[in-house]
């Protein structure tokens, strides 16, 4: 049986890696403008200073990063680290001059894609002083040559470093960089039917490896990135790509051939594209997918295809020989139809049947294992018994507000949470709020960290460089906020050049494990109303049990986790990560609390590096909702949460 395909959805992944980088300092008087792509004070600037603050210029924007202040601080900002925070800290709006005391460390993206930081050094109305580092800027193939960044899989986007990551022959790949194609040409899809381009926007590609020469065929090309499609007779091993603007040659940039390592594409962040194989209808948070139906996965990377063009649309396309399982929610497919070639070159697809038995929720985690154990980026879908809009109470998500938060720009949004943190021989207490305006994609729902999934399932996240998706964050004054509970009122202060953020560390005695009510109150601020809400802690709270096994793991084995006590009916949070060489990768497990074990499985922690980290494990209570004028949507819950420093094996 083959599926019936309707519908092709290619997903423009943003990749980023480090290149020699540009130090220096700047003195601007007002109204003057500074590039941090040249580095020199320029008409074509980034920012201007105005005298009460720093104002971005078309097609750059940044922030101010939340890692603290001073000399130290600004060292530990690598380009990695603000990629990931680019998300939620950077907008296009202006930062004014009374968020830019001395010390202040602020992230910036270039109008050319460029990554680059500055800490104040003096500031007054008339002169604004900073330390700056652009990432990445020189380097190349020499004057006016195109340069290299990033060659990845185009759907799981998977950096160097990890077991998963590399790009198989026969698979859609993006190239990141700069200069590589027309200035202001913009990434359009070339049509498959009438044979993809081997140059485009005077872009063309030239791949080196095993003594040969290869062309690959182009989707679409802009000066900052590039997908192509890697031709299938090119062998496993090391490779270099070159690209060439108007016949001018990048620097070679090496990069790892794979037999095999599937991508899955997804869409608003983290979403898996998926369809019904009968209609071809997307599969999203109100359009359910249910247990028995026949999907179609899409994405790239299943391995060599010298049954079907490189280049051009086939009508009829072939298997690809590869050896495959599918986990949905955790649990095995035992239906697979197809996997291989889809009509659209270098795009492939997996038509499978949910199995019987599955989690149901609005996330859901996807995830194929190809070949040894190599494990696929885990995207979530929404399954529900019936199909339709889904709901996942346990995790403070439902169809209908995850659909309001991908299509609305702009959410005001309210988080309040109280935890108990154990490390080892140390415990604190604390009381956190957030309030702001993001963009609707970059919500999540949910608290106790990323990565999040349906209860009785795992997703893994991936990070050497990465960006998040997302849109502005602006944070919105609340007012005065405190915490009453069972042992006293706690105010919550505003944290200093961060509007919107709250926090307060609690007495030792604020938590125990009797647990308790406990009640936040708002009296309202310039952006958001009052409001109250409580927070219930169960008697008696969660203790992890068998912290010594996460002392050391094993990642081709499972990880088994036991506890006691938590709140019934929530669920238990289990994270790990570890890290190698710059490369950092985490799981994040979620069970009921009634189960009172869990077992992280060994394709969860398979694409995990080898070495240091932590483990984690949490108990969040139920989730409670309040309203606030002018606010759309605010949640508040507690957490126990007990950490042990892991090595993984």
């Amino acid at each position: 049986m083959r599926p019936h395909i309707t519908l092709a959805v290619l997903t423009l992944g943003l990749p980023f890696a480090a290149r020699a980088d540009i130090t220096g300092n700047a003195t601007l008087s007002a109204s003057q403008g500074f590039s941090f792509d040249s580095g020199t004070a320029s008409g074509a600037s980034d920012i201007v200073f105005t005298g009460s603050g720093v104002v971005f210029q078309s097609g750059a924007k940044g922030g101010v990063l939340p890692v603290g202040t001073g000399s130290q601080a600004y060292s530990f900002v690598t380009q990695p680290l603000e990629q990931s925070l680019a998300s939620f800290s950077f907008s296009t709006s202006q930062i004014a001059a009374s968020a830019l005391p001395v010390d202040t460390i602020v992230g910036i993206q270039t109008k050319g894609g460029n990554y680059a930081k500055f800490i104040v050094t003096a500031i007054s109305s008339s002169s604004f002083a900073f330390q700056f580092t652009t990432f990445g800027v020189s380097g190349g193939g020499g004057a006016g040559a195109p340069t290299i960044t990033s060659i990845l899989n185009n759907s799981s986007t998977i950096p160097v470093g990890f077991s998963n990551s590399g790009v198989a022959p026969s698979t859609l790949f993006v190239i990141k960089g700069t200069g590589m194609a027309t200035p202001g040409s913009v990434p359009v899809l070339q049509d498959s039917t009438k044979g993809l381009p081997t140059t485009l926007n005077g872009s063309s590609l030239s791949v080196s490896a095993g003594g040969n020469t290869y062309t690959p065929a182009i989707y679409y090309s802009s000066p900052t990135q590039i997908a192509a499609v890697l031709p299938a007779a090119v062998p496993v091993g090391q490779a270099t790509l070159t690209v060439s603007y108007n016949g001018t040659p990048s620097a070679a940039a090496s990069f790892t051939v794979v037999q095999t390592a599937y991508g899955i594409s997804n869409y608003n962040g983290n979403t898996a594209v998926v369809q019904d194989a009968v209609s071809g209808a997307l599969i999203t948070p109100t359009s359910s997918a249910k247990p028995g139906q026949v999907i179609i996965i899409w994405g790239t990377g299943l391995g060599s295809d010298p049954a079907d063009s490189d280049t051009t649309y086939t009508s009829s396309p072939h298997a690809i020989s590869v050896s495959l399982k599918a986990y949905i929610g955790g649990v095995p497919v035992t239906d697979i139809a197809y996997a291989g070639q889809s009509v659209y070159p270098g795009v492939h697809v997996i038509g499978l049947t949910i199995p019987p038995g599955v989690l149901t929720g609005c996330v859901v985690p996807v995830i194929i294992v190809t070949g040894n154990n190599i494990v696929s980026n885990t995207p979530t879908m929404p399954v529900m018994a019936n199909g339709g809009t889904c709901s996942d109470p346990d995790i403070n998500a439902n169809g209908d507000l995850i659909n309001l938060f991908n299509t609305k720009p702009n959410v005001k949004v309210g988080s309040l949470q109280i935890a108990q943190l154990v490390s080892g021989a140390t415990t604190s207490n604390i009381a956190q709020a957030s309030f702001s305006s993001i963009g609707g994609a970059s919500f999540t729902g949910g608290g106790g960290g990323g990565g999040q999934a349906t209860p009785g399932s795992c997703t893994v996240i991936e990070i050497n460089g990465n960006a998040g998706g997302g849109g502005g964050f602006v944070g919105l004054d609340a007012g005065n906020i405190s915490l009453t509970g069972p042992a006293g009122n706690y105010p919550l202060a505003a944290v200093p050049n961060f509007k919107g953020t709250y926090s307060a560390q609690l007495p030792a005695n604020a938590i125990t494990a009797a647990g308790g009510v406990f009640t936040f109150n708002g009296t309202g601020g310039v952006d958001v109303g009052a409001f109250s809400t409580t927070v219930t802690f169960p008697t008696p709270v969660l203790t992890w049990t068998n912290q010594a096994a996460a002392v050391t793991v094993n990642r081709a084995g499972g990880l088994l986790v036991t506890w006691t006590g938590g709140q019934p009916g929530s669920y238990v949070a289990i994270y790990g990560s570890s890290a190698n060489n710059g490369a950092v990768g985490a799981f994040f497990c979620y069970a009921p609390q009634s189960a009172l074990q869990f077992t992280v499985p060994l394709y969860i922690l398979a694409p995990l590096p080898a070495g240091s980290g932590s483990t984690t494990v949490q108990d969040i209570t139920a989730y409670s909702t309040f309203t606030a004028p002018q606010l759309d949507y605010g949640y508040a819950f507690g957490l126990i949460s007990i950490s042990v420093s892991s090595t993984y094996q």
